[in-house]
């Protein structure tokens, strides 16, 4: 089976600052934008105008009128910095002129190209999920009023993405995290995913950089929800949407029918990376040798543990050319000095590789792992920001508050 390359993303998420040092004590020195770590993703759109995916199928998520049908304008506020770019969009820094709110204003780098439903559809998807403590916030949508552009307005998250937190503790030697902080993570993060999921809707692209750090350190929340999609549409559904590295196996097969349950695999790759700092299937290039990569650590299904797989394209063309096992290697990964029993029942239970006998975040949150959570301390930072304008990205640094 011939598999196509995707195209690499723009590293790091649109929503928070590339540059800002990770916490919880930022390092002197400023790094350059990006992440080493970063997956491919996908150039397919996300199921928007041509599928499930679609602006209708946002809508049905939110009855009311909403603030996504009344359009400020962007004269409303001022641009003071950049905050990053990604495949399919940039955000800025804003300051209300009248109120002195701060925000991040998103708009789409191709708005030619069927922009204003794309934006619209990824607001009516985040609009269903705001108002939760760890979801970033949608405000609105704002119009240029030169170029009828539209644009997403949200909160400004201050901190950094899980990702450059993590790596900052690489850096310092702090790894692996204690099971505490892991924990208090995840609980966070899959009371958002289920958030979303109650309404549902699937993100389709979390991973470290599109969870954000607060400017306190006590919460992360997930943001960009542009590939969001919504499961109030029927099958088949669009394949080829997230980051490569986190995709569940169901997506990399081209199942027609997933569900939200893609998301918690994805959360299964982000607890990992938690744990150690390594992102667990971070060498596939494309959906074959991702592939490979998972079900040579978690081992290769068969009839018994995945009945629909043995009808895939991938099982009759290419796994009789492999040399396959049956073994779970994921414990000698994550050996019990670094996550408790049941800790691990958490990780092994939201990177199943059946979606059917994978872990829902409701059951994830069920299981006794999260029967004491404690609060999360991150540390704190504050944002020294450049000023626009400038046509590259701009740097913006921190300083730990005292």
């Amino acid at each position: 089976m011939e598999i196509e390359r995707r195209r690499p993303a723009a590293a790091g998420s649109v929503f928070h600052d590339p540059d800002a040092p990770p916490l919880p004590r930022p390092s002197p020195a400023t790094e350059t934008a990006g992440s080493a770590s970063s997956p491919p993703r996908c150039d397919a759109p996300a199921a928007g105008t041509r599928g499930p995916g679609s602006a209708a199928a946002a809508g049905a998520a939110t009855r009311k009128r909403s603030r996504v049908e009344a359009f400020g304008s962007t004269e409303e506020y001022e641009e003071t910095c950049s905050l990053g770019e990604g495949g399919f969009g940039a955000v800025v820094k804003a300051r209300h002129r009248v109120t002195g709110e701060t925000v991040a204003i998103k708009r789409l780098t191709d708005p030619e190209d069927g922009g204003s439903e794309e934006l619209l559809r990824e607001a009516r998807f985040h609009e269903a999920c705001s108002a939760h403590p760890f979801i970033v916030d949608f405000l609105g949508v704002v119009r240029d009023p030169a170029t009828a552009e539209l644009r997403l307005v949200m909160e400004c998250v201050g901190g950094p993405s899980i990702d450059r937190f993590v790596r900052d503790q690489r850096r310092r030697g702090r790894l692996p995290l204690p099971e505490a902080t892991v924990r208090a993570v995840m609980w966070q993060v899959l009371k958002g995913a289920k958030k979303m999921h109650d309404q549902r809707i699937v993100h389709r692209d979390i991973k470290p950089e599109n969870i954000l750090v607060s400017d306190d350190g006590r919460a992360v929340k997930i943001c960009d929800f542009g590939l969001a999609m919504s499961l109030s549409e029927a099958p088949p559904y669009e394949p080829d949407a997230g980051s490569l590295w986190y995709m569940a196996p169901e997506l990399l097969l081209e199942k027609p029918d997933y569900d939200e349950r893609v998301d918690t695999w994805s959360l299964g790759c982000v607890m990992a990376h938690l744990i150690n700092g390594n992102v667990l299937f971070g060498d596939g290039r494309n959906e074959e040798g991702q592939l490979r990569e998972i079900f040579d650590v978690l081992g290769y299904p068969d009839e018994r543990t995945w009945p629909w797989f043995s009808s895939t394209p991938f099982a009759i063309e290419v796994l009789p050319l492999l040399e396959v096992h049956h073994r779970n290697h994921l414990r000698k990964l994550f050996p019990k000095a670094v996550l408790s029993q049941r800790g691990f029942e958490v990780l092994n239970g939201l990177l199943t590789c059946n979606p059917d006998k994978r872990l829902t975040a409701a059951a994830a949150l069920d299981h006794p792992w999260f029967a004491k959570v404690g609060a999360l301390e991150l540390g704190r930072t504050q944002e020294v920001s450049s000023a626009l304008p400038k046509t590259e990205l701009l740097k913006v640094s921190t300083v730990p508050f005292v």
